[in-house]
């Protein structure tokens, strides 16, 4: 019998849904879902330059699994940029380190309620125009 998968750790969300091609039509372009631990993988090794062992800490995983989490991440990419397919981030074992939200108007990540403030020309500011992006999100 396998182990149950433990929830790794999210520390900052994307701030976008995914990436699309350009240069094809997008009606012919198939998707890929990039898991939000994948996601996190790419940020902390190539974008925060961090080492394996830092990483993973971060996550709250091994280091042997950080490595199976980024190498599925860098397959997935590499599809996407040789058969133009569009990547989706969501979903995932995964759990937040906070309370992240995002505006339903202009997509911004709030870092809790506490640090919500107006968006620039923001005419309807309030609780109303978050989301709060928790399990029943992640896991669509």
């Amino acid at each position: 019998m396998a182990r149950p998968v433990k929830n790794r750790v999210v520390n900052n969300p994307p701030k976008m849904y995914g990436f699309k091609p350009f240069g094809m039509a997008l009606c012919d372009a198939e998707t890929i879902v990039m898991h939000f631990d994948e996601y996190e993988s790419i940020k902390l090794l190539n974008y925060d330059n961090l080492s394996q062992e830092e990483a993973a800490d971060l996550m709250k995983v091994s280091r042997p699994t950080l490595t199976r989490i980024y190498n599925i991440a860098l397959h997935k990419i590499a599809i996407a940029f040789t058969e133009g397919k569009t990547i989706f981030i969501k979903g995932g074992n995964i759990r937040f380190d906070k309370d992240w939200y995002k505006c339903k108007k202009c997509f911004r990540l709030i870092d809790g309620l506490e640090n919500h403030i107006p968006c620039e020309g923001c005419t309807r500011f309030g609780q109303d125009e978050l989301f709060k992006l928790d399990q029943q999100i992640i896991n669509q």
